[in-house]
Protein backbone atom coordinates (compact mmCIF):
# COMPACT_ATOMS: atom_id res chain seq x y z
CA UNK A 1 0.00 0.00 0.00
CA UNK A 2 2.87 2.37 0.83
CA UNK A 3 4.57 1.54 -2.49
CA UNK A 4 1.45 2.40 -4.48
CA UNK A 5 1.10 5.65 -2.59
CA UNK A 6 4.74 6.53 -3.37
CA UNK A 7 4.22 5.87 -7.09
CA UNK A 8 1.11 8.05 -7.15
CA UNK A 9 2.99 10.88 -5.44
CA UNK A 10 5.86 10.56 -7.93
CA UNK A 11 3.49 10.69 -10.90
CA UNK A 12 1.71 13.68 -9.41
CA UNK A 13 5.04 15.47 -8.86
CA UNK A 14 6.12 14.80 -12.47
CA UNK A 15 2.76 16.02 -13.76
CA UNK A 16 3.24 19.25 -11.81
CA UNK A 17 6.90 19.78 -12.78
CA UNK A 18 6.64 19.13 -16.53
CA UNK A 19 4.32 22.08 -17.31
CA UNK A 20 6.48 24.25 -15.05
CA UNK A 21 9.64 23.21 -16.90
CA UNK A 22 7.99 23.84 -20.28
CA UNK A 23 6.83 27.22 -19.11
CA UNK A 24 10.33 28.00 -17.85
CA UNK A 25 11.73 27.21 -21.29
CA UNK A 26 9.09 29.34 -22.99
CA UNK A 27 9.88 32.27 -20.71
CA UNK A 28 13.63 32.03 -21.43
CA UNK A 29 14.98 35.46 -22.19
CA UNK A 30 15.59 35.90 -25.94
CA UNK A 31 19.10 36.41 -27.23
CA UNK A 32 19.64 40.13 -27.72
CA UNK A 33 21.43 40.72 -31.01
CA UNK A 34 23.20 43.63 -32.59
CA UNK A 35 24.76 43.42 -36.02
CA UNK A 36 28.28 43.12 -34.59
CA UNK A 37 27.21 40.42 -32.15
CA UNK A 38 25.44 38.45 -34.88
CA UNK A 39 28.58 38.56 -37.04
CA UNK A 40 30.76 37.53 -34.12
CA UNK A 41 28.56 34.52 -33.31
CA UNK A 42 28.44 33.48 -36.98
CA UNK A 43 32.23 33.61 -37.34
CA UNK A 44 32.67 31.42 -34.27
CA UNK A 45 29.78 28.98 -34.68
CA UNK A 46 29.03 28.61 -38.40
CA UNK A 47 30.22 25.21 -39.76
CA UNK A 48 31.41 26.72 -43.06
CA UNK A 49 33.90 28.97 -41.28
CA UNK A 50 35.03 26.09 -39.04
CA UNK A 51 35.63 23.86 -42.07
CA UNK A 52 37.75 26.59 -43.70
CA UNK A 53 39.83 26.99 -40.53
CA UNK A 54 40.43 23.23 -40.32
CA UNK A 55 41.48 23.25 -43.98
CA UNK A 56 44.32 25.62 -43.06
CA UNK A 57 45.57 23.14 -40.47
CA UNK A 58 45.38 20.32 -43.03
CA UNK A 59 47.53 22.27 -45.48
CA UNK A 60 50.06 23.04 -42.74
CA UNK A 61 50.32 19.37 -41.87
CA UNK A 62 50.72 18.55 -45.58
CA UNK A 63 53.57 21.06 -45.77
CA UNK A 64 55.31 19.48 -42.78
CA UNK A 65 54.80 16.06 -44.33
CA UNK A 66 56.54 17.26 -47.50
CA UNK A 67 59.38 18.77 -45.47
CA UNK A 68 60.05 15.38 -43.89
CA UNK A 69 61.47 14.23 -47.24
CA UNK A 70 64.51 16.43 -46.56
CA UNK A 71 65.52 14.37 -43.55
CA UNK A 72 67.27 10.98 -43.57
CA UNK A 73 65.00 7.97 -43.64
CA UNK A 74 66.04 5.09 -41.41
CA UNK A 75 64.31 1.70 -41.62
CA UNK A 76 64.77 -1.44 -39.59
CA UNK A 77 64.84 -4.44 -41.93
CA UNK A 78 64.79 -8.18 -41.40
CA UNK A 79 64.53 -11.21 -43.65
CA UNK A 80 64.42 -14.98 -43.40
CA UNK A 81 65.01 -17.22 -46.41
CA UNK A 82 64.65 -20.99 -46.53
CA UNK A 83 66.81 -22.65 -49.16
CA UNK A 84 64.87 -25.34 -51.02
CA UNK A 85 67.69 -26.34 -53.38
CA UNK A 86 71.16 -24.95 -52.88
CA UNK A 87 73.02 -23.17 -55.60
CA UNK A 88 75.87 -24.92 -57.42
CA UNK A 89 78.92 -22.99 -58.59
CA UNK A 90 81.09 -24.03 -61.54
CA UNK A 91 84.64 -22.83 -62.22
CA UNK A 92 86.88 -23.45 -65.20
CA UNK A 93 90.07 -25.50 -64.41
CA UNK A 94 88.61 -26.19 -61.00
CA UNK A 95 90.47 -29.54 -60.81
CA UNK A 96 93.77 -27.67 -61.06
CA UNK A 97 92.70 -25.01 -58.61
CA UNK A 98 91.81 -27.58 -55.95
CA UNK A 99 94.71 -30.10 -56.47
CA UNK A 100 96.13 -30.13 -52.93
CA UNK A 101 99.18 -32.19 -53.90
CA UNK A 102 100.32 -29.59 -56.36
CA UNK A 103 99.57 -26.73 -53.99
CA UNK A 104 101.37 -28.21 -50.98
CA UNK A 105 104.23 -30.00 -52.79
CA UNK A 106 106.89 -27.49 -51.58
CA UNK A 107 105.71 -27.99 -48.00
CA UNK A 108 105.80 -31.76 -48.29
CA UNK A 109 109.33 -31.63 -49.68
CA UNK A 110 110.52 -29.63 -46.69
CA UNK A 111 108.91 -32.03 -44.22
CA UNK A 112 110.42 -34.99 -46.10
CA UNK A 113 113.91 -33.57 -45.69
CA UNK A 114 113.29 -33.01 -41.96
CA UNK A 115 112.15 -36.58 -41.45
CA UNK A 116 115.20 -37.99 -43.26
CA UNK A 117 117.53 -36.03 -41.07
CA UNK A 118 115.87 -36.65 -37.72
CA UNK A 119 114.08 -40.03 -37.88
CA UNK A 120 116.32 -43.14 -37.80
CA UNK A 121 115.68 -45.80 -40.42
CA UNK A 122 113.27 -43.49 -42.26
CA UNK A 123 112.45 -44.69 -45.74
CA UNK A 124 112.60 -41.83 -48.17
CA UNK A 125 109.26 -41.01 -49.85
CA UNK A 126 107.08 -42.64 -47.16
CA UNK A 127 105.55 -39.39 -45.96
CA UNK A 128 104.71 -38.10 -49.45
CA UNK A 129 103.23 -41.45 -50.51
CA UNK A 130 101.00 -41.61 -47.41
CA UNK A 131 99.72 -38.07 -48.03
CA UNK A 132 98.93 -38.82 -51.67
CA UNK A 133 97.16 -42.03 -50.74
CA UNK A 134 94.88 -40.31 -48.20
CA UNK A 135 94.11 -37.14 -50.22
CA UNK A 136 90.77 -37.13 -52.14
CA UNK A 137 90.99 -36.66 -55.86
CA UNK A 138 90.66 -33.07 -57.14
CA UNK A 139 87.21 -31.67 -57.86
CA UNK A 140 86.21 -31.91 -61.48
CA UNK A 141 85.05 -28.79 -63.36
CA UNK A 142 81.95 -30.69 -64.40
CA UNK A 143 80.75 -31.39 -60.84
CA UNK A 144 80.66 -27.85 -59.36
CA UNK A 145 80.52 -26.75 -55.73
CA UNK A 146 77.32 -26.52 -53.67
CA UNK A 147 77.12 -23.23 -51.69
CA UNK A 148 74.86 -21.87 -48.97
CA UNK A 149 72.91 -23.29 -46.08
CA UNK A 150 69.29 -24.16 -45.40
CA UNK A 151 68.39 -21.13 -43.21
CA UNK A 152 69.45 -17.59 -44.04
CA UNK A 153 68.82 -14.76 -41.56
CA UNK A 154 69.48 -11.02 -42.04
CA UNK A 155 68.59 -8.05 -39.89
CA UNK A 156 69.74 -4.48 -39.48
CA UNK A 157 69.15 -0.89 -40.58
CA UNK A 158 68.95 0.92 -43.92
CA UNK A 159 69.49 4.65 -44.41
CA UNK A 160 68.56 6.86 -47.37
CA UNK A 161 69.14 10.61 -47.44
CA UNK A 162 68.39 12.87 -50.42
CA UNK A 163 71.11 15.50 -50.43
CA UNK A 164 70.55 17.37 -53.68
CA UNK A 165 66.98 17.07 -55.00
CA UNK A 166 65.95 20.29 -56.83
CA UNK A 167 62.43 19.05 -57.62
CA UNK A 168 61.80 18.39 -53.92
CA UNK A 169 62.90 21.89 -52.97
CA UNK A 170 60.50 23.42 -55.47
CA UNK A 171 57.72 21.14 -54.26
CA UNK A 172 58.18 22.51 -50.74
CA UNK A 173 57.71 26.04 -52.08
CA UNK A 174 54.52 24.80 -53.75
CA UNK A 175 53.32 23.45 -50.38
CA UNK A 176 53.82 26.89 -48.85
CA UNK A 177 51.57 28.33 -51.53
CA UNK A 178 48.95 25.68 -50.68
CA UNK A 179 48.90 26.99 -47.11
CA UNK A 180 48.66 30.57 -48.37
CA UNK A 181 45.74 29.63 -50.63
CA UNK A 182 43.96 27.86 -47.76
CA UNK A 183 44.34 30.98 -45.60
CA UNK A 184 42.88 33.13 -48.35
CA UNK A 185 40.02 30.64 -48.85
CA UNK A 186 39.27 30.90 -45.14
CA UNK A 187 39.29 34.68 -45.37
CA UNK A 188 36.95 34.48 -48.35
CA UNK A 189 34.60 32.23 -46.39
CA UNK A 190 34.52 34.73 -43.55
CA UNK A 191 33.89 37.64 -45.93
CA UNK A 192 31.03 35.72 -47.58
CA UNK A 193 29.66 34.80 -44.17
CA UNK A 194 29.77 38.42 -42.99
CA UNK A 195 28.01 39.51 -46.18
CA UNK A 196 25.26 36.92 -45.72
CA UNK A 197 24.79 37.76 -42.03
CA UNK A 198 24.63 41.49 -42.72
CA UNK A 199 21.98 41.05 -45.41
CA UNK A 200 20.05 38.59 -43.25
CA UNK A 201 20.19 41.00 -40.31
CA UNK A 202 18.95 43.87 -42.49
CA UNK A 203 16.28 41.52 -43.82
CA UNK A 204 15.05 40.85 -40.28
CA UNK A 205 14.89 44.61 -39.62
CA UNK A 206 12.96 45.10 -42.87
CA UNK A 207 10.53 42.32 -42.00
CA UNK A 208 10.14 43.66 -38.47
CA UNK A 209 9.38 47.13 -39.82
CA UNK A 210 6.79 45.65 -42.21
CA UNK A 211 5.12 43.85 -39.29
CA UNK A 212 5.16 47.09 -37.32
CA UNK A 213 3.63 49.06 -40.22
CA UNK A 214 0.90 46.53 -40.93
CA UNK A 215 0.18 46.09 -37.21
CA UNK A 216 -0.11 49.84 -36.73
CA UNK A 217 -2.27 50.13 -39.84
CA UNK A 218 -4.47 47.29 -38.65
CA UNK A 219 -4.79 48.78 -35.16
CA UNK A 220 -5.74 52.13 -36.68
CA UNK A 221 -8.28 50.44 -38.93
CA UNK A 222 -9.80 48.58 -35.97
CA UNK A 223 -9.86 51.75 -33.88
CA UNK A 224 -11.43 53.63 -36.77
CA UNK A 225 -14.04 50.89 -37.10
CA UNK A 226 -14.85 51.15 -33.39
CA UNK A 227 -15.24 54.93 -33.65
CA UNK A 228 -17.48 54.67 -36.70
CA UNK A 229 -19.57 51.95 -35.07
CA UNK A 230 -20.03 54.22 -32.05
CA UNK A 231 -21.06 57.07 -34.32
CA UNK A 232 -23.36 54.76 -36.27
CA UNK A 233 -25.07 53.74 -33.08
CA UNK A 234 -25.55 57.41 -32.35
CA UNK A 235 -26.94 57.96 -35.84
CA UNK A 236 -24.12 60.29 -36.90
CA UNK A 237 -22.73 58.19 -39.80
CA UNK A 238 -24.33 55.87 -42.31
CA UNK A 239 -24.26 52.09 -42.32
CA UNK A 240 -22.25 52.23 -45.54
CA UNK A 241 -19.36 53.89 -43.69
CA UNK A 242 -19.58 51.22 -41.00
CA UNK A 243 -19.41 48.42 -43.57
CA UNK A 244 -16.55 50.05 -45.43
CA UNK A 245 -14.56 50.49 -42.18
CA UNK A 246 -15.13 46.84 -41.28
CA UNK A 247 -14.04 45.64 -44.73
CA UNK A 248 -10.98 47.87 -44.64
CA UNK A 249 -9.84 46.40 -41.29
CA UNK A 250 -10.38 42.83 -42.46
CA UNK A 251 -8.48 43.44 -45.72
CA UNK A 252 -5.40 44.53 -43.77
CA UNK A 253 -5.33 41.38 -41.62
CA UNK A 254 -3.96 39.00 -44.35
CA UNK A 255 -1.13 41.45 -45.06
CA UNK A 256 -0.27 41.45 -41.36
CA UNK A 257 -0.21 37.65 -41.24
CA UNK A 258 1.97 37.53 -44.36
CA UNK A 259 4.37 40.07 -42.83
CA UNK A 260 4.62 38.04 -39.63
CA UNK A 261 5.41 34.89 -41.62
CA UNK A 262 8.10 36.76 -43.53
CA UNK A 263 9.57 37.98 -40.25
CA UNK A 264 9.68 34.43 -38.84
CA UNK A 265 11.37 33.15 -42.01
CA UNK A 266 13.92 35.98 -41.87
CA UNK A 267 14.80 35.22 -38.25
CA UNK A 268 15.20 31.50 -39.07
CA UNK A 269 17.56 32.37 -41.91
CA UNK A 270 19.61 34.57 -39.60
CA UNK A 271 19.80 31.85 -36.94
CA UNK A 272 20.87 29.28 -39.56
CA UNK A 273 23.71 31.55 -40.70
CA UNK A 274 24.77 32.18 -37.11
CA UNK A 275 24.85 28.44 -36.42
CA UNK A 276 22.60 28.60 -33.35
CA UNK A 277 19.63 26.45 -32.33
CA UNK A 278 16.54 27.14 -34.44
CA UNK A 279 14.38 27.01 -31.29
CA UNK A 280 16.40 29.75 -29.63
CA UNK A 281 14.50 33.01 -29.42
CA UNK A 282 16.29 36.09 -30.65
CA UNK A 283 15.61 39.80 -30.48
CA UNK A 284 17.17 42.01 -33.14
CA UNK A 285 18.03 45.45 -31.85
CA UNK A 286 17.45 48.70 -33.72
CA UNK A 287 15.57 49.64 -36.86
CA UNK A 288 16.52 50.46 -40.42
CA UNK A 289 16.03 54.14 -39.65
CA UNK A 290 19.08 53.94 -37.36
CA UNK A 291 21.23 53.56 -40.51
CA UNK A 292 19.67 56.42 -42.43
CA UNK A 293 22.10 59.12 -41.33
CA UNK A 294 25.17 57.01 -42.20
CA UNK A 295 24.10 56.36 -45.80
CA UNK A 296 25.48 59.58 -47.20
CA UNK A 297 28.81 59.31 -45.36
CA UNK A 298 29.34 55.72 -46.52
CA UNK A 299 28.59 56.70 -50.11
CA UNK A 300 31.27 59.39 -50.05
CA UNK A 301 33.98 57.31 -48.31
CA UNK A 302 34.38 54.30 -50.58
CA UNK A 303 37.76 53.02 -51.78
CA UNK A 304 37.12 51.02 -54.94
CA UNK A 305 40.58 49.45 -55.32
CA UNK A 306 40.68 45.67 -55.79
CA UNK A 307 43.79 45.06 -53.71
CA UNK A 308 41.81 43.13 -51.07
CA UNK A 309 39.44 41.26 -53.38
CA UNK A 310 39.56 37.64 -52.28
CA UNK A 311 38.77 36.10 -55.68
CA UNK A 312 41.59 38.05 -57.29
CA UNK A 313 43.99 37.13 -54.48
CA UNK A 314 43.15 33.45 -54.82
CA UNK A 315 43.66 33.67 -58.58
CA UNK A 316 47.07 35.29 -58.10
CA UNK A 317 48.11 32.56 -55.66
CA UNK A 318 47.00 29.92 -58.16
CA UNK A 319 49.06 31.72 -60.78
CA UNK A 320 52.09 31.48 -58.48
CA UNK A 321 51.42 27.77 -58.07
CA UNK A 322 51.49 27.25 -61.83
CA UNK A 323 54.77 29.19 -62.01
CA UNK A 324 56.23 26.96 -59.28
CA UNK A 325 55.04 23.93 -61.23
CA UNK A 326 56.95 25.28 -64.22
CA UNK A 327 60.06 25.59 -62.05
CA UNK A 328 59.61 21.98 -60.89
CA UNK A 329 59.52 20.78 -64.50
CA UNK A 330 62.68 22.76 -65.26
CA UNK A 331 64.37 21.36 -62.14
CA UNK A 332 63.86 17.86 -63.50
CA UNK A 333 66.76 18.54 -65.87
CA UNK A 334 69.13 18.89 -62.90
CA UNK A 335 70.99 15.95 -61.34
CA UNK A 336 69.98 14.47 -58.00
CA UNK A 337 72.37 13.20 -55.35
CA UNK A 338 71.53 10.92 -52.43
CA UNK A 339 73.39 9.06 -49.71
CA UNK A 340 72.56 5.50 -48.78
CA UNK A 341 73.91 3.14 -46.16
CA UNK A 342 73.13 0.01 -44.20
CA UNK A 343 74.33 -1.97 -41.23
CA UNK A 344 73.27 -5.61 -41.45
CA UNK A 345 73.82 -8.76 -39.36
CA UNK A 346 73.74 -12.06 -41.24
CA UNK A 347 73.64 -15.69 -40.20
CA UNK A 348 73.44 -18.92 -42.25
CA UNK A 349 72.60 -22.26 -40.60
CA UNK A 350 71.17 -25.68 -41.28
CA UNK A 351 69.15 -25.96 -38.04
CA UNK A 352 67.04 -23.85 -35.68
CA UNK A 353 69.36 -23.77 -32.70
CA UNK A 354 69.30 -20.02 -32.34
CA UNK A 355 71.64 -19.99 -29.39
CA UNK A 356 74.42 -21.51 -31.51
CA UNK A 357 74.04 -19.12 -34.39
CA UNK A 358 76.99 -16.99 -35.37
CA UNK A 359 76.01 -13.53 -36.57
CA UNK A 360 78.32 -11.69 -38.93
CA UNK A 361 77.87 -7.92 -39.43
CA UNK A 362 78.57 -6.00 -42.56
CA UNK A 363 77.90 -2.34 -43.48
CA UNK A 364 78.08 -0.14 -46.55
CA UNK A 365 77.87 3.56 -47.39
CA UNK A 366 77.13 4.80 -50.88
CA UNK A 367 76.71 8.01 -52.82
CA UNK A 368 74.47 7.93 -55.89
CA UNK A 369 73.97 10.56 -58.55
CA UNK A 370 71.27 10.56 -61.20
CA UNK A 371 71.61 12.74 -64.30
CA UNK A 372 68.57 12.85 -66.62
CA UNK A 373 69.53 12.46 -70.26
CA UNK A 374 66.49 11.54 -72.34
CA UNK A 375 62.84 10.90 -71.46
CA UNK A 376 61.10 11.06 -74.81
CA UNK A 377 60.68 14.87 -74.58
CA UNK A 378 58.24 14.52 -71.66
CA UNK A 379 59.76 17.33 -69.60
CA UNK A 380 59.92 19.65 -72.60
CA UNK A 381 56.25 19.09 -73.40
CA UNK A 382 55.27 19.56 -69.74
CA UNK A 383 57.07 22.90 -69.76
CA UNK A 384 55.32 23.99 -72.96
CA UNK A 385 51.94 22.97 -71.53
CA UNK A 386 52.54 24.92 -68.30
CA UNK A 387 53.61 28.02 -70.22
CA UNK A 388 50.37 27.80 -72.21
CA UNK A 389 48.42 27.62 -68.93
CA UNK A 390 50.20 30.76 -67.69
CA UNK A 391 49.23 32.57 -70.88
CA UNK A 392 45.61 31.52 -70.38
CA UNK A 393 45.65 32.72 -66.79
CA UNK A 394 46.99 36.12 -67.90
CA UNK A 395 43.94 36.65 -70.10
CA UNK A 396 41.60 35.19 -67.47
CA UNK A 397 42.89 37.67 -64.90
CA UNK A 398 42.16 40.57 -67.21
CA UNK A 399 38.61 39.27 -67.64
CA UNK A 400 38.17 38.84 -63.87
CA UNK A 401 39.34 42.41 -63.23
CA UNK A 402 36.90 43.79 -65.82
CA UNK A 403 33.98 41.86 -64.30
CA UNK A 404 34.89 43.01 -60.79
CA UNK A 405 35.12 46.62 -61.91
CA UNK A 406 31.72 46.24 -63.58
CA UNK A 407 30.25 44.82 -60.36
CA UNK A 408 31.72 47.70 -58.33
CA UNK A 409 30.32 50.33 -60.69
CA UNK A 410 26.96 48.59 -60.66
CA UNK A 411 26.88 48.60 -56.85
CA UNK A 412 27.92 52.26 -56.72
CA UNK A 413 25.20 53.23 -59.19
CA UNK A 414 22.63 51.25 -57.21
CA UNK A 415 23.72 52.84 -53.95
CA UNK A 416 23.45 56.31 -55.48
CA UNK A 417 19.97 55.52 -56.78
CA UNK A 418 18.89 54.13 -53.41
CA UNK A 419 20.12 57.25 -51.60
CA UNK A 420 18.02 59.35 -53.99
CA UNK A 421 15.07 57.03 -53.32
CA UNK A 422 15.54 57.47 -49.58
CA UNK A 423 15.52 61.27 -49.95
CA UNK A 424 12.45 61.28 -52.20
CA UNK A 425 10.45 58.67 -50.25
CA UNK A 426 11.31 60.49 -47.03
CA UNK A 427 9.59 63.59 -48.39
CA UNK A 428 6.71 61.47 -49.67
CA UNK A 429 6.36 59.85 -46.26
CA UNK A 430 6.24 63.24 -44.53
CA UNK A 431 3.58 64.45 -46.97
CA UNK A 432 1.61 61.21 -46.63
CA UNK A 433 1.66 61.49 -42.85
CA UNK A 434 0.45 65.09 -43.03
CA UNK A 435 -2.26 64.13 -45.55
CA UNK A 436 -3.48 61.31 -43.31
CA UNK A 437 -3.82 63.67 -40.33
CA UNK A 438 -5.73 66.20 -42.44
CA UNK A 439 -8.10 63.53 -43.80
CA UNK A 440 -8.83 62.33 -40.28
CA UNK A 441 -9.66 65.85 -39.09
CA UNK A 442 -11.83 66.52 -42.14
CA UNK A 443 -13.71 63.28 -41.58
CA UNK A 444 -14.19 64.01 -37.89
CA UNK A 445 -15.65 67.42 -38.73
CA UNK A 446 -17.90 65.98 -41.41
CA UNK A 447 -16.07 67.70 -44.26
CA UNK A 448 -14.38 64.55 -45.56
CA UNK A 449 -15.30 60.99 -46.40
CA UNK A 450 -14.14 57.69 -45.04
CA UNK A 451 -12.78 56.84 -48.46
CA UNK A 452 -10.43 59.80 -48.21
CA UNK A 453 -9.22 58.51 -44.85
CA UNK A 454 -8.63 55.01 -46.20
CA UNK A 455 -6.77 56.29 -49.25
CA UNK A 456 -4.58 58.52 -47.07
CA UNK A 457 -3.89 55.61 -44.71
CA UNK A 458 -2.84 53.29 -47.57
CA UNK A 459 -0.62 56.05 -48.99
CA UNK A 460 1.04 56.53 -45.60
CA UNK A 461 1.64 52.81 -45.23
CA UNK A 462 3.11 52.49 -48.74
CA UNK A 463 5.36 55.51 -48.25
CA UNK A 464 6.79 54.13 -45.03
CA UNK A 465 7.37 50.68 -46.54
CA UNK A 466 9.01 52.27 -49.59
CA UNK A 467 11.32 54.28 -47.33
CA UNK A 468 12.42 51.26 -45.33
CA UNK A 469 12.81 49.23 -48.54
CA UNK A 470 15.09 51.91 -50.01
CA UNK A 471 17.23 51.92 -46.86
CA UNK A 472 17.44 48.13 -46.94
CA UNK A 473 18.40 48.13 -50.63
CA UNK A 474 21.23 50.57 -49.95
CA UNK A 475 22.55 48.54 -47.02
CA UNK A 476 22.35 45.29 -49.01
CA UNK A 477 24.22 46.89 -51.94
CA UNK A 478 26.83 48.25 -49.54
CA UNK A 479 27.29 44.76 -48.08
CA UNK A 480 27.75 43.33 -51.61
CA UNK A 481 30.23 46.10 -52.44
CA UNK A 482 32.24 45.36 -49.28
CA UNK A 483 32.28 41.68 -50.26
CA UNK A 484 33.58 42.54 -53.74
CA UNK A 485 36.24 44.85 -52.31
CA UNK A 486 37.26 42.21 -49.76
CA UNK A 487 36.61 44.45 -46.78
CA UNK A 488 36.71 42.57 -43.51
CA UNK A 489 34.58 43.47 -40.52
CA UNK A 490 36.90 43.83 -37.53
CA UNK A 491 35.59 42.08 -34.43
Amino acid sequence: MDIRLGKKLSIAAIAILIPWMIKAQDTQAPLELTLDKAIQIALSENPTVKVADVEIQKKKYAKKSAQSSLYPQIDAVGQYTRTIKKQVMYMDDMDKAFNINDMLQPVFAGIEETFKASVPNYVEGTLNNNIIANTPPPVSSEEGITVGRDNNWTGGFNLTWPVVVPTLWKSLELSSLDVELAVENARSSKINMVNSVRKAYYGVLLAKEAVHVYQENYDNAVLNFENIRSKFQQGIVSEFDLIRADVNAKNIKPNLIQAENAYNLATLSLKALMGIDMDRKISVAGTLFDYEQSLYVELLNIDTTLVNNSDLKQFDIQNKQVKKTLEIYKAQYLPTISISGNYIYMSMNNDFKFGDYQWTPYSTVGLSISIPIFDGFKKANDIRQTKASLLQMKWQREDIVRNLELAINNNLNNMTNYVEQVLSTKDVYAQAQKGYEISRKLYDTGMGTLLDVNIAQVGLMQARLALTQAIYNFLASKADLDKTLGIEIKQ
